[in-house]
């Protein structure tokens, strides 16, 4: 199982200096996968969870393509009705070459009204657009001799029963964020279930889960995968790996504007991660084979 981390791309303090240092950070203390997020207008409902300024998914990653040299890339998640999907698969395409194949490309349907009228996009078919637009992408992505996108794995993000019916449909893994570890427990015979109905390969499971570290253990039901000791956290990441997740991506911003300023905390919380767990060792190993 891979460990990745979704590194801040908006809010007071980020800038290029910053998002180098959390990119060292990240592939540094041995991480798998570095992923920023998506918006385009920061209209107010947007704002009050992920405050200007905000960087462009895509400019991002190719930036940080450049400064990196071993940790895979990508979006948690790309806002699919936003752009155009031609534009869509050969930005991902160019990226993943760029990168030296790096780029998983997740994706979901977004949630800000304002910011879906601030584009002009109709948001109650935000979903349909989703639809139509990601089997575009695929079939972009067939013309090698134009796009030559190589493999770009498409983790479809989404809580929700249609976003695990769009991940069977029509990704290779589904991407839910922020949720509970007994919800995760449900997923594998939910997706298998869903695949057997509609004749597809079951996806994997690449959940996006908190970081939040806690001297004391949180014993409140609805304890976010992700929360609390750090005791409490390596027993979520060996759940996840006995469910047979994948990838699990670690979201070490917990909603606090003043966080993207300081981050130390969270860089600390992830160094206590990576060693715990070990994977500055998993990966000397893997470089040495």
């Amino acid at each position: 199982m891979q460990i990745g981390v979704n590194v801040p791309n908006f809010g007071p303090g980020t800038d290029p200096g910053m998002l180098r240092g959390w990119a060292q950070t990240v592939e540094g203390l041995g991480f798998d996968l570095l992923m920023v997020s998506d918006h385009v207008a920061v209209t107010p409902d947007v704002a009050g969870q992920y405050p200007a300024p905000f960087y462009e998914p895509f400019t991002t990653l190719s930036w940080l393509a450049g400064i990196t040299h071993r940790v895979r890339l990508g979006t948690t998640v790309l806002i699919v009705p936003y752009r155009h999907p031609l534009l869509i698969a050969r930005m991902a395409a160019n990226l993943n070459q760029f990168s030296g194949g790096r780029l998983v490309l997740g994706v979901g349907v977004g949630w800000a009204r304002q910011e879906f009228d601030a584009l002009g996009v109709p948001f109650q078919q935000r979903g349909k657009l989703t639809d139509d637009h990601l089997r575009a992408v695929r079939a972009a992505w067939d013309d090698d001799e134009d796009y030559r996108s190589g493999r770009i794995p498409l983790w479809v993000g989404g809580n929700s029963d249609a976003g695990l019916r769009r991940a069977v449909r029509l990704g290779d893994a589904w991407h839910p964020l922020r949720v509970t570890l007994p919800r995760l427990r449900e997923a594998p015979a939910r997706m298998k279930a869903l695949a057997d109905e509609q004749q597809r390969p079951v996806p994997a499971l690449a959940p996006r889960i908190a970081l939040r570290l806690t001297e004391s253990p949180i014993t409140a039901p609805g304890r976010l995968a992700g929360e609390g000791t750090i005791e409490q956290v390596l027993d979520d990441l060996e759940q996840l790996r006995l469910l047979g997740a994948e990838t699990v991506v670690l979201d070490p911003f917990n909603g606090d504007p003043r966080e993207t300023s300081h981050p130390q905390v969270a860089w600390q919380a992830l160094a206590t991660v990576a060693a715990r767990w070990g994977l500055n060792t998993h990966h000397t190993r893997t470089e040495q084979q």
